[in-house]
């Protein structure tokens, strides 16, 4: 019997796959449990609708990422911390400051989680960091820490 997934299944498939199992499986575990549905003709037409446009998404988000790559890359963002006497600062300057600061200077909306700092920046200096914009899209930005006056 052929059923599409409506959960992720161990062993067996993710959201939306086509699979062919047994009756007694689909019957007894997969039906019951909703963690899928018979494959029947009109399910499966909307199945491949909804195919195509999670296709489609997936090709504005890459187009979207490649142009905030393009507009990242290779840019410097100036940041300014406390210090205690030498060049060391008081606290760290976090993925959080980064990501805020590139808020304000391109408009650029990134979670704090998709930048990679390669060292945790703790004295003044300048550090490379690399933000993962899509999966498989990245670009590299440089970072200027100063001491604030």
């Amino acid at each position: 019997m052929k059923v599409i997934l409506i959960k992720d299944v161990k062993k067996l498939g993710t959201i939306g796959e086509i699979k062919e199992v047994s009756d007694g499986y689909a019957r007894n575990y997969l039906i019951p449990q909703g963690l899928a549905l018979e494959a029947t003709a009109s399910r499966l037409k909307e199945s491949k609708e909804k195919d195509l446009k999670k296709q489609k998404q997936r090709g504005k988000e890459e187009a979207a990422a490649r142009v905030l790559r393009e507009k990242l890359e290779g840019q410097t963002i100036k940041l300014s911390a406390r210090t205690g006497g030498s060049d060391k600062l008081f606290g760290a300057i976090t993925a959080k400051e980064i990501a805020e600061k590139l808020q304000k200077e391109f408009g650029a909306q990134i979670d704090r989680k998709k930048i990679e700092l390669k060292e945790p920046i703790k004295h003044l200096g300048t550090y490379e960091a690399k933000i993962k914009i899509y999966p498989s899209i990245q670009a590299q930005i440089q970072i200027i820490v100063t001491a604030a006056e």
